[in-house]
């Protein structure tokens, strides 16, 4: 039986009632944006941030000026006349039991505390990169090896490492033997975020296109997916920074890293743990200098885990 058809009216409204609006236009005035981009306009807007940045960059500039700062020897005007003294016009921080001034000895300890830290952390980043991303990339038997061999060295803790290397190595106690020692185990938790990170990255649309296209698996590791897989790297050397300073100051109070001679603030909490009682801030100045700089660098930390993290952006 054919089909009726009816014809209903149609209503169309006038074209200056509704007006054409390219809703796919692209906004050529609208900025650039990506991950990095996105991360810095976040953290700008942070008081976090610039409160760390600034503690940063005066911890830094005290490391590599520190004349600017003081006038005084840290340990060529020690005076026994002046053991446990109060503090005096260009002494603002007291003296030492020595006779020593407090405050340069800080002042100059801190580049001592700060080169530990950052050669700590360039080893941890180089050796958590180049194993996170062989094994997480390449998979199959060289992520058997370099996992197991990662998860050996992080079932080590690094600290107790560190006291036996030196132990053992107690006539070269220095800034970089002492690294050495942090460092060689401490990479395995940078290289583990690494690789979970890879193994995310690899199955992305941009690297199937690349293979496509016959470019070397080398070549794509390096170019396409370390790139964009290296943002949790980054918070963790961070964070590692942060770790290795309280390292080496740990070190240095039980008497098995810098010697004595050498001025770091663990030498300084460690010299002075026997005058807690009748002086104890020539403790407590230290310990606070120690602990400005280890919470700067966590800070640090903490801002870009949340600017890098879309989530965490969104949430708040």
């Amino acid at each position: 039986m054919p089909s009726k058809t009816t014809n209903l009216p149609h209503f169309v409204a006038p074209v200056e009632e509704t007006p054409l609006v390219a809703i796919d236009s692209v906004k050529v005035d609208e900025k650039p944006s990506n991950l990095w981009i996105d991360a810095w306009r976040d953290m700008r807007k942070r008081p976090m941030f610039w409160i760390s940045a600034v503690l940063i960059v005066l911890v830094v500039l005290v490391a590599i000026f520190p004349s600017l700062f003081t006038a005084a020897a840290p340990n060529n005007n020690c005076y026994l006349q002046n053991s446990n003294g109060g503090p005096t016009a260009g002494h603002p921080l007291g003296f030492t039991k020595q006779g020593c001034d407090v405050f340069a000895r800080i002042v100059y300890g801190t580049s001592t505390s700060l080169s530990v830290g950052i050669l700590v952390t360039i080893l941890v980043a180089v050796l958590g990169i180049v194993f996170g991303a062989f094994a997480g990339f390449y998979g199959g038997w060289i992520d058997s090896v370099l996992s197991r061999l990662g998860d050996i060295f992080f079932s080590i803790p690094y600290i107790l490492a560190a006291v036996v290397i030196m132990s053992v190595l107690s006539q070269y106690r220095n800034v970089i033997v002492l690294a050495l020692a942090i460092g060689i185990f401490a990479w395995p938790s940078t290289a583990r975020v690494l690789r979970a990170e890879i193994l995310r990255v690899k199955n992305s649309d941009f690297v199937m296109a690349s293979t496509a296209l016959g470019v070397s698996r080398f070549r794509i590791l390096v170019r396409h997916v370390l790139p964009n897989s290296i943002a949790p790297v980054i918070v963790v050397t961070t964070i590692s920074l942060a770790a290795a300073i309280v390292a080496e100051a740990s070190l240095s109070f039980l008497g098995v890293g810098l010697p004595s001679s050498v001025m770091s603030w663990g030498n300084d909490i460690s010299q002075a743990q026997t005058d807690l009682r009748t002086n104890p801030m020539t403790l407590i100045y230290p310990s606070i200098a120690l602990s400005i700089t280890v919470l700067s660098f966590i800070m640090m930390g903490e801002v870009i885990r949340d600017a890098l993290d879309p989530k965490a952006r969104a949430q708040r």
